[in-house]
């Protein structure tokens, strides 16, 4: 499929340039935050290589300019880097990029960077072992740690660091965040927590706003917080810098300060459903569009008129949509 010079636009006037594409669901940790538990229905089967290259095309043809490869944990596919290849050979890519929680990272690395991954986010919740197994249920902090200085060694920067924040878990750690951030020079993101799935619902009785958060890295660091303009991945975060530093922060603050009116972003699942929002239910079964046979242009023509449907603000209000969603479903 050749690049076509095109913008999509939502029915909200929205420009969307950004796709987040799940390559599976399964994550070798249980987060107690994302993980559905026992109860959860069976993975859906994932497209393969060809499929989710094609699926990314799409899009890149209609107008987006950057593609974030996620899961569950992404790195549990043998055929990443060819996926990761293939979409960066797409006429129009601006970047491809990488969310994982960085446990496998460390092999695969310079592979991935090779392949035209960009950059990388890795989620980090805590630099205690103890609290990272309880919030991990099995996740080896060391090798996480290890993940991220092959990925700094190898030149997939800037990496990020994305720490959930919780009330009584591990807000008294983004004091020690903030310092093993500046000491690697990485960039730092803190979350709230979402009410996504039954996990998230949970969760969010522990949420910690990205005021308090804020007012926790002033103190930490005894340094005002400038806002500054940083747009890099075309994602959700408010960005500071700290005093006169040269370290930024960010916060993701879907719950307390929502930023669905500059949303630009669609979710594509592991098995190639279109999620037009992380907090609406409703998909578009794109993959099956590809199974049964679709073209280049009908896969583009479902993908606009899908679009124009993209809601204008999310539903984590509702506790009945919130619980009828599943984050690592999702893509996250």
């Amino acid at each position: 499929m050749g690049y076509v010079a095109s913008e999509l636009i939502d029915g909200h006037g929205r420009r969307i340039d950004y796709l987040r594409l799940s390559v599976v669901e399964q994550c070798q940790m249980r987060c107690f935050y994302c993980h559905p538990g026992r109860n959860r229905a069976p993975a859906a089967p994932r497209l393969p290589a060809a499929s989710v290259v094609r699926l990314a095309a799409a899009f890149v043809a209609l107008g987006v300019k950057r593609v974030r490869l996620t899961g569950g944990e992404p790195l549990l596919r043998n055929d990443l880097a060819t996926i990761a290849a293939g979409i960066h050979a797409c006429d129009g890519v601006e970047e491809v990029t990488l969310s994982t929680n960085g446990e496998r990272l460390a092999p695969m690395a310079t592979a991935l960077h090779a392949a035209g991954i960009n950059r990388v986010n890795i989620s980090l919740d805590s630099l205690n072992h103890k609290s990272f197994r309880r919030i991990t249920g099995n996740g080896d902090l060391s090798r996480v740690i290890s993940g991220i200085d092959a990925a700094l060694d190898c030149g997939l920067q800037p990496v990020k660091l994305n720490m959930v924040v919780m009330r009584g878990i591990n807000d008294h750690e983004i004091g020690p965040m903030l310092d093993f951030a500046s000491e690697r020079e990485l960039d730092l993101r803190f979350i709230e927590t979402m009410p996504i799935g039954s996990a998230g619902v949970e969760s969010s009785r522990r949420l910690v706003s990205s005021d308090i958060i804020l007012n926790k890295v002033r103190d930490h660091c005894g340094s005002d917080l400038v806002p500054v303009m940083d747009r890099r991945g075309g994602g959700p975060a408010r960005y500071f810098r700290v005093g006169n530093s040269a370290m930024t922060v960010g916060v993701i603050s879907a719950m307390s300060r929502h930023f669905c009116t500059d949303c630009n972003r669609v979710r594509l699942t592991a098995s190639g459903d279109l999620q037009l929002c992380l907090g609406r239910p409703g998909q578009v079964a794109l993959g099956g569009m590809i199974r049964e046979g679709a073209s280049d242009d009908d896969l583009q023509r479902a993908i606009r008129g899908a679009v124009q449907r993209k809601p204008l603000a999310h539903g984590f209000a509702d506790p009945a949509v919130s619980a009828s969603l599943e984050m690592t479903a999702l893509g996250g």
